[in-house]
């Protein structure tokens, strides 16, 4: 296997199990050292346990490479801050961050609650922008004392988020704010030698188990090298995209652009705005369906 990372220090969230552990696992193949990050949480993100972390990094070092184990619940801004700052201290720097972690609560829209909503936008979405908020920091620190570093930030959205899909409203939510935050962060941190992309994954794990049928699922560890590749210095000139990887297609989601406009020439009537936008819509491309429409 090549080296394509070789020397650089990643965090993987949520590294425990599923998608994360093999994002992990390929990082280190492609000799990188290690923050494995996990909770400890079920699939609803309740209760903790001895973290399956520890076995993963027992594997990344039984194939000779380096890392470490990170419990922080990445939600929590100070546990995400030092979680950060475990691997400059341990590994001498940080290059790349992978936000992974998350876990479902899939309700119908009249059906979620208000706790159920809040803790899923909170994993996932404050989620990433914990860890990305303080390592953008540290990363930002050290382009202005001349130590720019060729850092990577790979998000997870999901198609959930970019379609939308049925039965999963709150998670469908947090997943398009991240798809948007990745956006925004591509930009403001490109000035500090950071780019920021996001993976769409489709994968049999704890989190698709149950929701959909995943008997012809692609498996967890087949979007992990399109991760590495982006984790990569080779990968200076894509940033602010999100890619779906399905199995062994990966596809460039062209997201949110400007489509037909009409100009009134002056503030619109509300009896002539039916007419106009029916117009403009015909001439619209069709939104692809949401899932489990």
């Amino acid at each position: 296997m090549s080296r394509l990372l070789e020397g650089r220090v990643a965090i993987v969230t949520g590294a425990g199990r599923g998608i994360g552990r093999a994002h992990a696992l390929e990082l280190a193949r492609h000799g990188a050292k290690v923050v494995v990050n996990d909770f400890g949480v079920s699939i609803a993100g309740e209760g903790t346990d001895e973290s399956p972390a520890h076995q993963v990094v027992a594997e990344i070092e039984a194939l000779g490479g380096s890392a470490v184990v990170n419990g922080a619940d990445v939600a929590d801004f100070a546990a995400a801050e030092a979680m950060v700052q475990q691997a400059i201290t341990t590994f001498g720097g940080l290059d790349i961050l992978v936000n992974n972690a998350g876990f479902v609560r899939d309700r119908m829209l009249v059906n979620t609650s208000e706790e159920e909503w809040d803790a899923v936008v909170r994993v996932h979405l404050k989620g990433h922008f914990a860890p990305l908020r303080h390592a953008g920091a540290y990363w930002r620190a050290e382009a202005k004392e001349g130590r720019q570093r060729v850092a990577r930030v790979i998000n997870t959205s999901s198609g959930a988020g970019l379609q939308g899909s049925v039965g999963q409203a709150t998670y469908s939510a947090a997943k398009a704010g991240i798809a948007g935050l990745t956006l925004v962060a591509a930009q403001e941190m490109g000035r500090y030698g950071v780019t920021v992309n996001a993976i769409a994954p489709v994968a049999r794990t704890r989190m698709t188990e149950g929701a959909f049928d995943t008997s012809a699922m692609a498996l967890p560890e087949d979007n992990s090298p399109i991760v590495a590749w982006l984790a990569s210095e080779e990968s200076a000139d894509v940033t602010g995209r999100v890619i779906e990887i399905d199995g062994s297609v990966i596809t460039v989601e062209n997201g949110w652009s400007h489509g037909p406009s009409r100009d009134a020439g002056s503030r619109w009537d509300a009896a002539a705005v039916g007419g106009a936008l029916r117009d403009l819509l015909a001439d619209a491309p069709a939104p692809e369906p949401v899932y489990g429409a």
